[in-house]
């Protein structure tokens, strides 16, 4: 790729470029969706936000955002494809590029980097209206120019959608060594040992019951006093929901906060999704998390501790406290009764669930960089600062 004047790009706009389909468009009300679940998506501004049992949509199509506080965010994308049979609200404007013009995935990538706050109007209620974004003007380049950026993009994608696949798979395997070992007593040499009495029903012989907050200390995250650049001196990684899947959010300088080591298990203590886990983090934790810690290790190990809270997720959930704000409710966490098993099965588990998180580390890791290294080279291909016009390559069918 070189630099380029991009002299063969022409100016547009998206009224000249895209069919829009806003006018199939059907709203259903949340007593009606709830009455008619079933497995098509159902769209709004955003994304999915329901499945019921019929569509109005069969195709590929790029769905914009038409309203809601995103638009100013940005915390979601603003436009987004959908594929196959599906139903729209009339929160999302439905489009297409016009074949032999423009490419869907050109104009997705484009919508990422662009600035369309000019168009938005509302204060209290945002909203892109179609006129105004049929007005929306761009730089076009040339159709082969056009594909060669999607593919480019779309290759990035295709590996951060394969490493999403390979973790699911390994947490999966991982919560059903788990299940296997630790619920249905199914761990090596299972046969050879017997099952005895306990407060929770037969348990294998050596086999202790523990009370959870008899093994673990926790800790309430903090809201930092500043936010700061990475590169600052003495910065620290701090962790905020938002982050939690997809990486660090900020960092801070703030030297008062809870500090979570690598194998603190993360638990996000406020909020819909109060109860839920992650493992493996270093950094500060912004005030909607907190930290369990393992006080014996040879005991119980921080994968064990995760994968027990991990599957009393849904126990924990329904135990959470606060009626607006959902909490986490820490005490009802220390009663829970863990299972304690002999040295040599904590070892065993301790060793294989940790090279299967260190794969899924590694794998989370990669996605990162490949999210960095594509926001970096987005708007330069978007913007035509680089050009593709005489590179060779194949282009996929998948984004023509």
């Amino acid at each position: 790729m070189v630099l380029t004047s991009n002299s063969s790009w022409m100016g547009t706009t998206l009224g000249e470029i895209l069919e829009i389909f806003d006018y199939k468009r059907i709203p259903l009300s949340g007593t009606h969706r709830k009455e008619s679940q079933g497995g098509y998506p159902y769209y709004g501004a955003s994304g999915v936000i329901d499945y019921i049992d019929d569509y109005i949509f069969d195709g590929r199509y790029l769905l914009i955002a038409e309203d809601g506080e995103n638009l100013n965010s940005r915390k979601l994308p603003v436009a987004f494809s959908a594929s196959g049979k599906f139903w729209v609200n009339n929160h999302a404007h439905i489009v297409r590029a016009i074949p032999g013009i423009a490419e869907d995935y050109f104009i997705f990538a484009w919508f990422v980097q662009a600035n369309i706050s000019g168009y938005i109007t509302g204060a209290a209620q945002p909203k892109l209206t179609q006129e105004n974004l049929k007005r929306i003007a761009l730089r076009l380049p040339p159709l082969p120019t056009q594909r060669k950026i999607a593919a480019i993009l779309s290759a990035y994608d295709n590996l951060f959608e394969n490493n999403t696949r390979r973790i699911r798979i390994l947490e999966e395997m991982a919560q059903a060594i788990y299940r296997e070992w630790f619920i249905h007593f199914r761990y090596p040499g299972h046969e050879n040992v017997s099952m005895v009495e306990s407060e929770l029903g037969l348990i294998p012989e050596g086999w202790e019951v523990v009370r959870l907050g008899n093994l673990i200390e926790f800790k309430k995250g903090k809201k930092p006093n500043n936010y700061c650049l990475e590169d600052d001196i003495g910065s620290l990684p701090i962790f905020l929901i938002e982050g939690l899947n997809s990486g660090v959010t900020a960092f801070t300088s703030d030297k008062k906060l809870i500090i979570a080591e690598k194998d603190d298990v993360i638990m996000v203590m406020d909020g819909a999704s109060s109860g839920k886990c992650y493992i493996r983090y270093y950094g500060a934790l912004g005030s909607t998390l907190g930290r369990y810690r393992s006080i014996n290790k040879s005991l119980l190990s921080p994968y064990h501790l995760f994968f027990t809270l991990d599957q009393n997720f849904r126990q924990i959930s329904d135990n959470n406290t606060g009626a607006a704000i959902p909490h986490a409710n820490k005490d009802f966490i220390n009663q829970i009764n863990i299972l304690i098993p002999i040295n040599d099965i904590r070892i065993q588990f301790h060793r294989i669930a940790e090279n299967i998180l260190l794969l899924r580390e590694n794998l989370r890791n990669r996605n990162i960089n490949l999210c960095q290294q594509r926001d970096l080279l987005l708007p330069r291909l978007i913007s035509g600062e680089l050009d593709v016009s005489e590179l060779d390559i194949a282009v996929p069918e998948d984004v023509l």
